[in-house]
């Protein structure tokens, strides 16, 4: 005999959200699946003390010495396709990004994937500007 439906637990998939979800690099919790890019294009015009060159095979290459982003492209291409309308485009960091680094969330699906609910994360679109942080409120005493 099976007790009533109103007396039944059943299991929950529970879904961990970080402590800090604007740290993260990804998001996977829905089905829009979202990740943040960095615009190489961006440390160039922006003289990026990161920013490292090198030549080889008559090419000079760039990268990121804090490997936000882990590729080297070559200087040339990036240069050729920011003259033209689309740019050269955003790449996926593989690290957290410096306060410096053009940052935006790029949604890999469309947003109606997402369900009624909209975003269940919410906080991975906040972009961290450096170090946390934290707030102090005073209460002065009458």
């Amino acid at each position: 005999m099976q007790p009533p439906p109103a007396q039944r637990l059943e299991a929950l998939t529970v879904t961990e959200l970080p402590l800090r979800p604007q740290d993260e690099l990804e998001c996977r919790r829905c089905e829009v699946h979202c990740d943040k890019v960095v615009y190489p294009s961006a440390c160039v015009e922006r003289a990026c003390p990161f920013l490292y060159a090198y030549e080889e095979f008559g090419h000079t290459y760039i990268g990121c010495m804090q490997r936000v982003y882990g590729v080297e492209i070559d200087l040339e291409m990036l240069r050729e396709a920011e003259a033209r309308r689309e740019g050269f485009g955003a790449m996926r960091t593989t690290r957290a990004p410096l306060p410096m680094c053009r940052v935006e969330v790029e949604e890999c699906y469309d947003a109606g994937r997402s369900g009624e609910l909209g975003c269940v994360n919410p906080e991975f679109h906040e972009l961290p500007l450096g170090r946390p942080t934290f707030k102090v409120f005073a209460q002065l005493a009458d």
